[in-house]
């Protein structure tokens, strides 16, 4: 599908690219590699958010089992209703992915596979990292270039961000896409990362252990409460705890003591909070 055939399509059917709703649709054969990355099977169940004009979903139908695409925009679900209509392994739904429950349609053992609208990006990797019983097996998205690194660094670069993806699954970004391959063209570059092993609830708490995980994120909130400072600091203002006594903690893990929240790694977060709850 190229520029011109997509343009025309919007014409037709009255579509509009909406900023506001992060519609950008993509025009180059790049969103094929989105589908390599994810080494979709042929027994495959996928979720598609935000399937747009249908240009991924073509590549989708013809390699899993059943597709659920759910699209936002009424007038590009009806568009996507008459493209599809003879297609028997793909569901459309109309509605927001943020309200949509994998349970209602009894979608289990299933992969994500979209080009996410980058404005809701923290919202559903937190919402659908979080589900309790129809957790995705696996996810491959396109999003921003800056935040797919944010969301992979590693001890030195880290972020609430990444701690709170990274404690679910591994991330892996496996190709940058340009802005050029995208109308309307955002102002920013895209990448395709990959969440592998994503834990479930309770291989989640598995690890965790003994600690409650209520408590892990608040350390982990009070940790980066203010990003530029010393951990010793934040902690003690926010648990109310001797510096001192936090510091001792510290060497007794092998940190610095003048350690920042970005330097800890996810299982340095863990030994921490084990040793915190304690006291």
């Amino acid at each position: 599908m190229i520029i011109q055939d997509i343009k025309k399509i919007c014409k037709i059917y009255n579509i509009w690219p909406s900023q506001e709703n992060g519609q950008n649709f993509v025009i180059s054969q790049q969103v094929i590699q989105v589908i390599e990355s994810a080494s979709l099977k042929p027994a495959d169940c996928v979720l598609e958010v935000g399937p747009g004009l249908g240009f991924l979903t073509q590549q989708l139908i013809k390699v899993a089992k059943r597709v659920v695409s759910v699209e936002l925009d009424k007038q590009i679900f009806s568009f996507l209703t008459g493209q599809f209509l003879v297609e028997k392994n793909l569901e459309l739904i109309n509605q927001d992915i943020l309200k949509f429950n994998p349970a209602s349609i009894d979608l289990k053992k299933y992969k994500i596979v979209a080009n996410l609208p980058y404005n809701i990006t923290s919202f559903f990797l937190r919402r659908f990292l979080n589900l309790d019983d129809y957790k995705p097996t696996a996810m491959t998205l396109m999003l921003q270039k800056e935040v797919a690194e944010r969301i992979c660094a590693k001890p030195g670069a880290m972020s609430l961000l990444a701690i709170s993806v990274q404690v679910f699954c591994q991330p892996e970004i496996t190709y940058m896409v340009s802005k050029n391959d995208f109308w309307p063209q955002p102002k920013v570059n895209s990448a395709i990362i990959n969440f592998n092993l994503i834990k479930t609830n309770q291989e989640f708490k598995k690890w965790l252990g003994q600690i409650n995980d209520s408590f892990f994120w608040r350390i982990i909130k009070i940790g980066f409460s203010a990003r530029r400072k010393q951990l010793h600091n934040n902690l003690s203002a926010g648990l109310k705890i001797d510096s001192q006594q936090i510091k001792k903690i510290f060497i007794s893990l092998n940190l610095a003591e003048n350690i920042r929240p970005q330097d800890l790694s996810i299982d340095d977060w863990l030994k921490l909070c084990i040793n915190l709850e304690n006291i």
